[in-house]
């Protein structure tokens, strides 16, 4: 079974992952905004695959008050990994299409989702991280407080909103696993039936 035919409508749309996911190595993965009344219009925070843009050294000199490390992009590892994934992982989605069988697709989405996981994980422990390591002789500092900005939606930070969502790359990752989730549960459900 593993080994059946996929449906066209699969094929195509595993073609427009991988399409998608090239696409997300070049626009931004994920935004932070922080919102404070010293600052009405925002400051905003992008990561892309390879690099940050945005007001971050502003961030930066802000944080310095309250012993937050500087944010450096030498300092992300994963600026050099994470082109490389999606590109990879757009191809898979393409090669599976081509080689046009359900066992492909399985494989694809499978390795998909734990490359997802994995990725949230690794961004949490960098928000924990960059937001509980504080300097203890920092010029300002609350007792018990910590800094660690929302893995997604809105977090109060003293007088500072911080907000954390999905951008344009990482909304197309999002969405490529719940449309590899939606084809895989799809094609395994047509198993037993003849291949259209």
């Amino acid at each position: 079974m593993q080994n059946q035919p996929l449906l066209k409508l699969t094929r195509i749309a595993l073609i427009i992952c991988g399409i998608a996911l090239a696409i997300a190595i070049f626009v931004p993965m994920w935004a932070i905004y922080l919102q404070a009344p010293q600052y009405p219009e925002g400051l905003s925070m992008f990561l892309w695959a390879n690099k940050i843009t945005g007001d971050y050294e502003i961030i930066n000199g802000l944080n310095h008050y309250i012993g937050m490390k500087t944010i450096h992009e030498e300092d992300f590892w994963e600026f050099k990994i994470l082109p490389y994934a999606l590109a990879f992982y757009a191809i898979l989605c393409i090669i599976a299409a081509a080689l046009n069988k359900k066992i492909w697709l399985y494989v694809t989405t499978a390795l998909f989702l734990i490359f997802g996981v994995a990725f949230m994980v690794d961004f949490y422990m960098w928000e924990y991280n960059y937001g509980h390591n504080l300097d203890p002789h920092a010029a300002i500092v609350v007792p018990g407080m910590s800094y660690q900005p929302p893995l997604i939606g809105f977090k109060q930070l003293l007088n500072f909103g911080a907000y954390s969502y999905p951008d344009i790359g990482g909304s197309i990752m999002i969405g490529v696993a719940v449309i590899l989730v939606i084809l895989a549960f799809i094609e395994f459900k047509k198993s037993g039936k003849a291949p259209v």
